[in-house]
């Protein structure tokens, strides 16, 4: 069995758990503190630091740790910050992490972990082609992976698209936040994903977040010509992620 830790930062929750790479399960716990106010790096850096002790393996330099971040991540630098603080835009960040933790780490953005998660233990385990991850929640994450090969940063719910960011119209923040029907907001998921489509001719949409808990609710009212289909690993998948890409770094 293959272990490391992953770690998934988020504006509202810090979450970390070891991982049995090789199966794709959480083989501890999985360990919850909510995001510091503010979303600061030195309060961000002392929850992980926390975790990774709850966990027992400050001393044990052996087991790999990915930490998943919700930002565009360039060599190591966190060039964007998503309900966290703007102090993270253009940080060194990968490094304060390891400074902090005393280790090499793998950082990576949170939806390409998550999306990285599905392809190896979910909804596009052994599918060949281009796959599409996307998460609807406070704005839309994605990853694109071409044949189990991860392009990070992706970025796509800031495409423009009728004149404004996608994410504003199309996220599930937009359908709470407007109250809208879910028919009326599976409307606005067409144009986005039927968008997607001219642009990247995928072979899967796969679609995670939160609300994808309801997925019978929208999915059935999209037409597509790639199949379109709920995320398999919930809330577990930046973890999983993070920590398979671990492993896969060494």
């Amino acid at each position: 069995m293959t272990r490391a830790v992953g770690i998934d930062i988020g504006g509202t929750g810090i979450k970390a758990a070891m991982v049995d790479v090789d199966a794709g399960v959480l083989e501890s716990e999985r360990l919850k503190i909510p995001t510091p106010d503010g979303g600061s790096p030195d309060g961000i850096i002392d929850t992980v630091v926390a975790l990774v002790d709850q966990l027992g393996i400050e001393d044990d330099h052996s087991i790999p740790v990915g930490v998943c971040f919700p930002a565009v991540i360039l060599d190591g630098k966190t060039m964007s910050a998503a309900n966290v603080s703007s102090e993270w835009i253009g940080l060194e960040a990968e490094a304060l992490f390891e400074a902090r933790l005393d280790r090499e780490i793998h950082f990576i953005n949170d939806a390409d972990a998550a999306g990285y998660a599905e392809v190896r233990y979910g909804a596009a385990a052994n599918r060949r082609g281009l796959t599409i991850v996307t998460t609807l929640g406070t704005g839309i994450g994605s990853a694109l992976i071409y044949n189990g090969v991860l392009v990070p940063n992706s970025e796509l719910g800031h495409l423009e698209l009728d004149g404004r960011n996608a994410e504003s119209h199309a996220a599930n923040s937009a359908r709470e936040a407007e109250e809208l029907s879910w028919e009326a907001w599976a409307e606005r998921l067409q144009r986005y994903y039927s968008h997607l489509e001219v642009l990247f001719s995928p072979d899967l949409f796969i679609v995670g977040g939160g609300v994808s808990k309801a997925h019978e609710q929208f999915l059935p009212l999209l037409e597509l010509r790639a199949p379109i289909v709920p995320a398999e690993l919930r809330n577990n998948a930046g973890i999983l992620g993070a920590a398979a890409l671990a492993v896969r770094k060494l």
